[in-house]
């Protein structure tokens, strides 16, 4: 994993990393990203005395499912992958499915084609728990990701025990010294990870980190604001021997092409599914789109 990470950053020209070098300082997030990332630390303090408990159920457990490297097998081919997100709520939408059963919904967009499923833990505004987590790794054989605002290795812990194959890290919630302590605490505890960035400044981050599979959001998480250009923009940077992921805001193919040509390996789709009144037609649809296999370097 970590050779694959050093051929990533390594295919950048030195013109490029030196570019990338002049970024501006980080600072803790503001706006809706800055309180749900200030909660998470919480949950996180309250979580810590579980970390020697969860190491050792970890120790019990049999090999990550599918493994690190099958992660991004997953999500390559020819056509856009579909990674299919179990989404109650959100701060932008509100309510979007707050009776849903997040093993049965995902069990339907495997149907439907998705690659892997996308299952949101945040407790307060997203309206997820753990034990969707759990229940939807032991329903299907897709890769199930955590995605959350995770700040601390005890909750990638709590994400491997409870059964995922890859856990969302989002390098704006994540200072310069964080990030690749996550990178480290995850490949420690057999996890993948989905790095999410929004900026070329957070590209070089999530790749001086290690990140293989790096994720676009069009979606500014502070404002809630979306621009579809974003990931279209981003992705032709990302190098080819990572995958890239477009991230928020599409509903439909005619969404999803302008990342397909960009050179968007996946992409990721939450609240036009988990609102579908037929979730494995809404994800079939959005499979198989081809994608520009010359785009990105």
């Amino acid at each position: 994993m970590q050779a694959e990470s050093t051929n990533c950053h390594a295919n950048r020209t030195q013109a490029e990393v030196q570019a990338f070098s002049s970024r501006p300082l980080w600072t803790f997030p503001s706006g809706t990203l800055g309180e749900l990332t200030r909660a998470s630390h919480e949950r996180a303090s309250c979580a810590l005395g579980t970390l020697p408990g969860l190491r050792s159920a970890a120790r019990d457990l049999p090999a990550a499912p599918m493994g690190i490297e099958a992660f991004a097998a997953a999500l390559r081919g020819p056509a856009i992958r579909v990674i299919a997100e179990v989404k109650r709520a959100s701060p932008s939408k509100g309510a979007i499915n707050p009776g849903i059963d997040a093993a049965a919904q995902a069990a339907h967009y495997v149907a439907g084609g998705a690659a892997a499923i996308s299952v949101l833990t945040e407790p307060t505004r997203f309206g997820g728990t753990l034990e969707d987590l759990t229940a939807v790794a032991s329903r299907v054989t897709v890769p199930a990701i955590r995605k959350d605002f995770l700040v601390h290795p005890v909750q990638l812990w709590e994400a491997r025990v409870h059964g995922a194959t890859a856990a969302l890290l989002i390098v704006r919630a994540l200072s310069p010294s964080e990030l690749p302590l996550m990178m480290d605490a995850a490949r420690e505890c057999g996890l993948a990870t989905l790095v999410e960035i929004r900026d070329e400044a957070e590209l070089e981050r999530a790749l001086e980190a290690g990140a293989t599979v790096i994720g676009v959001n069009n979606r500014n998480l502070e404002t809630l604001m979306i621009d579809p250009a974003t990931a279209p923009a981003l992705i032709p940077l990302i190098p080819a021997q990572c995958v890239a992921v477009a991230e928020s805001g599409m509903q439909s193919a005619q969404d999803i092409a302008p990342s397909a040509l960009a050179g968007a390996d996946a992409v990721l789709v939450g609240s036009a599914i988990s609102a579908a009144a037929d979730p494995e037609s809404a994800v079939r649809m959005l499979a198989g789109i081809p994608r520009s296999s010359t785009a990105r370097r």
